[in-house]
């Protein structure tokens, strides 16, 4: 079995490819770029048992070459909510068309199903349960979701988007949201940082997020699904305090505004349709993520 990663050479990516390489599946990343550091530092020596393919998540035609003799696709590839914000034609071109042709190749070649990461950002700041996004990013990714089951509907296409809120742990070092992350490694660095946003939000370990998508590859799902993945709720100040006691002597504060969605997002029914998950307390993923760092050295 093979299954195509998009946009697999990133932090989320590399857990991915970490436990399909473990299932001794076959994996083939499609990015924009070749550079393997991430993968190789989650997945260690199972990144070199990836097969590599450059080109533009917004070219039908280079999605298409992707997927050829695959047999599921693993859609990450996407702008953030900042470079959406900053261009949000760009951002509809990779977010939106991007996902329209990974579908298309999908129904070319035959493949089984897509599992694509869609976003607690497709809910407003007022409500985590009915979708109303108030950013560029979340109304793209909420057609993403209608696109689906648009697919579904027309061509039998089986997919499931899934709806995290801050995916965190070993590696997550870009985005709006990445600041926890980061704070565990600047502080086995002994070096202060500052979180850029404040108040609470749902915080769900990577390991856990990639545990789903690996569920997804390899279990029988039919239909068009979009699940919210509940984590642990936490304000920013537990987040920090939590930082230092793993980390005596380590600085870590916050500063900025809340997130742009609710920060209690309703459960989804994910385990009627691809089984029993796992879930890590908050304490022991940023536990994980610090000892990850102080074991790699943080430069």
């Amino acid at each position: 079995m093979t299954v195509l990663i998009t946009g697999g050479g990133g932090f989320l990516g590399a857990w991915i490819i970490r436990r399909l390489a473990a299932r001794g599946l076959d994996v083939r990343v499609f990015d924009r770029h070749e550079d393997r550091g991430i993968v190789r530092a989650i997945a260690g020596d199972m990144a070199d048992r990836v097969e590599w393919r450059t080109g533009d998540v917004a070219s039908g035609d280079d999605v298409l070459r992707a997927a050829e003799d695959c047999d599921f696709a693993i859609h990450l590839a996407a702008l953030l909510t900042p470079a959406c914000a900053e261009n949000p034609i760009l951002g509809a071109q990779v977010n939106l068309i991007g996902t329209l042709n990974v579908f298309e190749a999908a129904k070319a070649h035959g493949l089984r199903g897509v599992a694509y990461a869609s976003s607690a950002g497709v809910f407003g700041p007022d409500d985590g349960a009915i979708p109303y996004p108030t950013t560029h990013y979340g109304a793209f990714k909420l057609a993403c979701e209608g696109s689906g089951r648009a697919y579904w509907h027309d061509a039998g296409i089986s997919s499931v988007g899934f709806r995290p809120a801050i995916v965190y742990g070993p590696g997550r070092e870009t985005g709006l949201t990445a600041g926890p992350s980061i704070a565990c490694r600047e502080a086995v660095a002994g070096r202060p940082y500052t979180i850029g946003y404040s108040g609470a939000a749902d915080m769900i370990y990577v390991d856990d997020v990639a545990a789903v998508f690996e569920a997804a590859a390899t279990r029988p799902f039919e239909g068009a699904h979009a699940f919210s993945l509940v984590g642990e709720v936490a304000d920013i100040s537990a987040i920090a305090a939590g930082i230092e006691d793993l980390v005596p002597g380590a600085a870590i504060d916050w500063a900025g505004p809340p997130l742009p969605l609710h920060p209690v997002i309703a459960p989804s029914p994910i385990g009627a349709v691809l089984g029993d998950l796992p879930h890590t307390a908050l304490r022991d993923g940023l536990a994980q993520t610090v000892a990850f760092y102080r074991n790699a050295g943080t430069g």
